[in-house]
C-alpha cells in the first residue's frame, strides 16, 4: 500500500525527511512480527496488562515482556502503573485509527482473512 501511495506522489511530495523514514521503518519493524502485530491490534480495542496479552496471544510472559519493550522503544505503546502491575495502551489514539484502516486494506487485499462473524476488523 505504501508503495502504491508513493507511486502516485509527485516528485515534490515524494521527498521525506530522515525522521519520517525512520518513523515508518519503526512501524514496519513493529508490524513485521506476528506477536507484536497482535499486541497492537489487541491494544487497539482497549488497554491491557502484559499477563492478559500473553494469555490472549498464547505466548510466555517473558516473550510478551520482550515484545512490549520493543514496542515501547519504537514509541508505539506506553504503560502506566496499575498497582503492582503495568497497564499498556497505544501511545497515540491516531495509531488505533491507522491500524483499523490497515485492517480494512488487508480485507481488500485478502478478503478471506476474516470470517465476518465476530470479526473486529
Amino acid at each position: 500500500m505504501i508503495l502504491c501511495i508513493i507511486a502516485r506522489m509527485t516528485p515534490a511530495t515524494a521527498t521525506s525527511s530522515a525522521t519520517h523514514t525512520a518513523a515508518v521503518a519503526r512501524l514496519g519493524h513493529a508490524l513485521s512480527d506476528p506477536t507484536r502485530a497482535g499486541i497492537l491490534l489487541a491494544l487497539r480495542q482497549a488497554p491491557a496488562h502484559p499477563s492478559d496479552l500473553a494469555d490472549e496471544l498464547g505466548v510466555s510472559r517473558q516473550t510478551m515482556s520482550n515484545h512490549l519493550a520493543c514496542l515501547r522503544g519504537c514509541g508505539l505503546v506506553d504503560s502506566t502503573p496499575d498497582g503492582r502491575r503495568s497497564l499498556y495502551r497505544l501511545a497515540d489514539a491516531h495509531l488505533a485509527e491507522a491500524l483499523s484502516e490497515l485492517m480494512r486494506v488487508t480485507l481488500i487485499l485478502e478478503p478471506g482473512c476474516c470470517d465476518g462473524e465476530g470479526c473486529t476488523c
